[in-house]
């Protein structure tokens, strides 16, 4: 394709991005009524995805209940439903689980953006994309008393994670008759006075001036840049591994801010969790994308190199506490913990992520030889591992002798803890807390796995326009969705609610698109 910027054809809208946002951005353009919409990505074809190819296609969605969700659910025949304990979720439930996590920072108008259109935007994914959603049973519910029982507010994932997700979003996108070019990096926008016209990129070596009056930014955060992780997070986050694409690189902020684009939101925060230990380092695995994560700790106990716990397993629901746990590990001796169950609950380990073809799992018929085994693991103290352990499981007996009216219930936050009047741990186990005390004994070693990062653009949460640092107004024709937008999760994060929020935004991105290509 030529160089020469006189050639191309006007686009009426560019999306930056081929992840789940942007593709929203670019169905939602096209369907509002944009006629040529082109999406960019340096990446080659075949990591097509972004982060959204890496996740479990987990959305956290306003709902009804059970009836409310049934119609749009593919693996819940109707004779299973009588059997499905799974209450509403309200506006409410939800604005106030990113709050709370957030320490009541997170940008009220950006939250409630993402909470009141969550609905539709699942909707919309399920009729218009045919995004295949499923009840997550396999994530989300225990079975109690015969009953699947949900947790944690999340219920639905979609049919082969990830994987689903971004294959149902490029069958859209084709049939819609939008274009991709990959391996082509945007590295200018163009102004015209106060308005975004377009974009320059860099084509497989060719640089190409396109011309567009709405560019959708939506090519993630910067948590694949390890010089920014270290500017912005702290040196330590250096040595974090790479969950998801490589190519978040921080793109879409520097193309912004060039532009006088505001920043806002947690630079030092980001979404990070417990992720296998022998994991490729700056990059996921496209087989085995999120089954590296590591979410069975609540039924078990967490202890870092020198045999010491350091989080409360027990604190919350896994969606609510493991976006900041692999932080926690981040900041132990080397940057490492080892993850310990009892056969006792080792069945109920999601094998997806804990089968013996997926993680190193180091087995003993004592604590003792586990600890042993572990030295050769990174261990440091196997004494200080086995008497923590043994001190767990004296509060944990003492607990229980006092409430003996208190039983283990992983789907509610049951109170079986560590803390009875007799024995307090300084770090307690606040709910689902047993003993750790039959053979043969689990262990599998993790670190923290960078999922994206929380800092990025200010964004008007109506029409999802970035906004200009002069002066607090929308930049005409530039707009942001997915990770790349600032202020919404502070510190930690409500688990399928980045998903959503990019379907949200990405919606209203295209749909604010077609308006400025129709006024052209």
């Amino acid at each position: 394709m030529s160089a020469d910027s006189r050639e191309q054809p006007q686009w009426d809208c560019i999306v930056v991005g081929s992840g789940h946002a942007g593709s929203c951005a670019a169905l939602s353009a096209r369907d509002a009524g944009c006629k040529r919409v082109l999406i960019v990505d340096k990446c080659p074809p075949e990591w097509v995805g972004g982060n959204g190819y890496f996740t479990a296609g987990a959305h956290r969605t306003v709902h009804g209940g059970l009836q409310d969700l049934l119609p749009i659910v593919q693996n819940v025949p109707p004779e299973a439903a009588a059997n499905i304990d799974l209450g509403p979720y309200t506006a409410d439930d939800f604005a106030r689980d990113i709050m709370r996590l957030g320490d009541g920072r997170s940008d009220p108008g950006t939250v409630q953006a993402v909470v009141s259109g969550s609905r539709d935007a699942v909707q919309w994914l399920a009729e218009r994309v045919k995004v295949p959603f499923i009840l997550s049973f396999h994530r989300q519910a225990y079975l109690v008393n015969d009953r699947q029982v949900f947790w944690g507010g999340l219920v639905l994932s979609v049919e082969d994670g990830g994987k689903g997700l971004i294959a149902a979003h490029r069958a859209a996108l084709e049939a819609a008759g939008v274009e991709t070019w990959f391996n082509t990096a945007a590295t200018e926008l163009l102004v015209d006075g106060d308005a975004i016209v377009g974009l320059t990129v860099d084509k497989e070596g060719t640089s190409i001036r396109l011309r567009a009056p709405a560019v959708i930014l939506a090519c993630g955060g910067f948590e694949a840049n390890k010089d920014l992780r270290g500017r912005y997070l702290g040196t330590d986050w250096e040595r974090a591994k790479v969950r998801g694409t490589p190519y978040n690189t921080g793109d879409g902020l520097t193309l912004a801010q060039r532009v006088g684009a505001r920043l806002t939101g947690d630079f030092g925060g980001c979404h990070s969790t417990c992720w296998d230990a022998n994991a490729p380092s700056d990059r996921g695995d496209r087989v085995l994308s999120n089954q590296f994560t590591k979410s069975g700790y609540p039924l078990g106990l967490m202890l870092n190199a020198r045999g010491l716990r350091f989080v409360d397993e027990g604190e919350d629901f896994r969606n609510y506490t493991y976006a900041k746990f692999g932080r926690a590990i981040l900041a132990q001796p080397g940057g490492v913990a080892f993850q310990v169950w009892d056969s006792a609950v080792t069945g109920l380990l999601r094998k997806e992520e804990y089968a013996d073809d997926v993680v190193e799992r180091i087995w003993a018929d004592s604590l003792e030889a586990l600890a042993e085994k572990l030295k050769a693991k990174g261990l440091d103290d196997k004494e200080a591992f086995v008497r923590t352990i043994e001190r767990y499981n004296e509060a944990v007996r003492a607990f229980r002798a006092e409430h003996p009216e208190k039983k283990w219930d992983p789907a509610v936050k049951d109170g079986l803890s560590t803390q009875s009047s007799s024995v307090k741990l300084e770090l307690p186990k606040s709910n689902w807390a047993l003993p750790i005390e039959q053979s043969p004994f689990l262990a599998v070693k993790v670190t923290c796995g960078v999922t994206f990062t929380f800092g990025g653009l200010a964004i008007d949460p109506n029409t999802a326009g970035v906004l200009s640092d002069a002066t607090g107004k929308p930049i005409k024709g530039l707009f942001c969705t997915g990770e790349l937008v600032g202020g919404l999760f502070y510190g930690n994060y409500p688990g399928g609610s980045g998903l959503t929020a990019g379907a949200v935004f990405g919606r209203k991105a295209g749909q604010e698109a077609a308006k400025l290509a129709r006024s052209v």
